[in-house]
């Protein structure tokens, strides 16, 4: 397996935590203003979440930020313990209880997701990016950056904001908008040599804001993009200004039963969508890098006990400026340490200039990310399998699009346990030892069915074999084997058996595996 050190992608990294900067800005702010606290507690929760867990992290493509999924939570936990300085309590104790999760190595819970669940997940939100952004493309900002809630803060859903929005249409942010991601778009696939090393997604910042000078320049009026629709971080005249902004945690409140309830809520929901976001960052990280979800656990827990120390939001690793950081070129942490650097400066002493960003060159950033995500193509690809794999992955897709991403997600693990219950699909495998021309081989017969929960097991059977062991993998009763049992398979025969000089032999295996038998009996 190719190695990667924390400087291997070092120029391409800063320019990639640059484009999850300016994609960054926005989402913290919004959230933080869907929240009901300070707008700085969000970019607090940035800074927190790009440098500290990014630094901890073993992720190599993951950022963390405050999360959509929990703004719901931070409402009714403000408003159940009475006050903010409660309720950054609660945050830090949220993070005690993840570093406690970690410790107990609940993070194992993330091999029970099933890859067709994940993949659904993946589609799910470039659908939902594309949704939210079109509104915020054209000129319509009634709904905070970062919602991906069906049901909107302002009564109406994605559908009915998508269609009203274009009633509100502002012709200067849309042409603007729609300049940024043809020139994105044009830059990706068509940039000079001498600067492959900057993104489309730079191009559109800086199209979006000449786009605005001009309309300025010339004084075209209904052109003009006015502040409403660009960037609106708060601007500190002294560091006065930040210390007075910061609301500090109330810790006489320790007893409060209040606290508690949301801590543990905040807790187990961040660690949750936290373990489902780091899944499928390494499905679609290029080098299929896989994370460690304990030290995950214990990164998140760190980074949320010193972002409500600061008065700062719940943090989760994101999916969307993690899908921002792969599409723009980030192959190791640098990337995110880099853009919570830049968040940390940029709210300090560059608010009164990125405040010239319109939003809808950062909609133009996101809606590429959203169609990389929800390419047809994978749609494609789940049709070729088994319905065992492709009904869970429409559900799942259609279950967060309609409600929201735990609940969807859940709603495709039930439908693919519904098939495992439905099919009888048994959890065993069997080891005994063999003789094959005078030699001793550890074999291991699969069960009749192997589903993803046997993902889990099959994984550890085989990170277990000792060194320089001979082992034979026989699926010759075996009916149906999960594709995610079969990449555990392939990776283990192609990169970690030979890293171990393991002798496999295959047995059994049909050709729609994609594994060629190198014994029969």
């Amino acid at each position: 397996m190719e190695k990667h050190h924390l400087f291997s992608n070092f120029k391409a990294d800063l320019i990639a935590g640059i484009v999850v900067f300016f994609v960054a800005v926005p989402l913290c702010l919004g959230i933080a203003l869907a929240s009901g606290v300070p707008l700085f507690s969000g970019i607090i929760a940035g800074v927190i979440g790009g440098i500290v867990i990014g630094f901890l992290s073993q992720s190599q493509v993951s950022v963390s930020g405050p999360a959509a999924g929990l703004v719901a939570i931070v409402l009714a936990g403000i408003t159940s313990i009475g006050s903010l300085e409660g309720f950054f309590l609660a945050v830090v104790l949220a993070g005690v209880i993840q570093l406690v999760l970690s410790l107990l190595k609940a993070g194992g819970i993330a091999y029970f997701f099933p890859s067709n669940v994940i993949k659904g997940m993946l589609t799910a939100i470039g659908i939902i990016i594309i949704m939210k952004q079109i509104p915020h493309f054209v000129g319509y900002d009634k709904d905070y950056e970062g919602d991906f809630a069906f049901w909107e803060a302002s009564g109406s859903n994605s559908f009915s904001s998508l269609l009203s929005s274009f009633d509100f249409l502002h012709w200067g942010v849309t042409l603007a908008g729609l300049v940024s991601l043809v020139g994105m778009v044009l830059w990706d696939n068509y940039k000079p040599t001498p600067l492959k090393v900057i993104p489309g997604a730079i191009v559109a910042v800086v199209l979006g804001l000449l786009m605005n000078v001009v309309f300025i320049a010339l004084n075209v009026q209904g052109l003009i993009i006015m502040p409403e629709h660009l960037v609106q971080l708060p601007v500190f005249e002294s560091f006065a200004d930040v210390k007075s902004t910061l609301i500090l945690p109330d810790f006489t409140q320790i007893s409060n039963a209040a606290v508690w309830t949301v801590a543990i809520t905040i807790g187990l929901v961040a660690s949750i969508e936290t373990l489902l976001t780091i899944e499928a960052t390494d499905k679609i990280d290029p080098y299929r890098r896989v994370t460690p979800t304990n030290r995950e656990l214990f990164a998140q827990g760190t980074g949320n006990i010193i972002s409500g120390l600061l008065g700062g939001l719940p943090i989760t690793s994101v999916i969307v400026r993690s899908s921002a950081n792969i599409n723009s070129g980030g192959r190791t942490k640098v990337a995110s340490i880099f853009h919570g650097i830049l968040l940390f400066i940029g709210a300090l002493f560059l608010s009164q200039f990125l405040n010239y960003i319109p939003l809808t060159s950062l909609a133009a950033i996101l809606l590429v990310t959203g169609y990389k995500l929800a390419n047809p193509a994978t749609f494609k690809t789940m049709f070729k399998k088994s319905h065992f794999q492709w009904v869970p992955f429409v559900v799942a897709v259609v279950a967060i699009v309609l409600t929201d991403l735990l609940t969807g997600i859940f709603i495709g693990i039930g439908f693919s346990i519904l098939g495992i219950i439905i099919t009888n699909i048994r959890n065993t495998s069997f080891v005994k030892r063999e003789k094959i021309n005078n030699q001793n081989y550890l074999k291991i017969e699969l069960a009749q069915e192997v589903s993803f929960l046997n993902k889990a097991t099959v994984l550890l059977l085989l990170d277990k074999l000792e060194e320089e062991s001979k082992v034979v993998i026989d699926a010759s009763k075996t009916v149906y084997i999960d594709d995610d049992v079969i990449e555990i398979i392939q990776e283990f025969v192609t990169i970690k058996a030979p890293d171990k000089n393991i002798e496999v032999k295959l047995t059994g295996f049909k050709e729609h595996y994609g594994l060629e038998n190198s014994i029969e009996y």
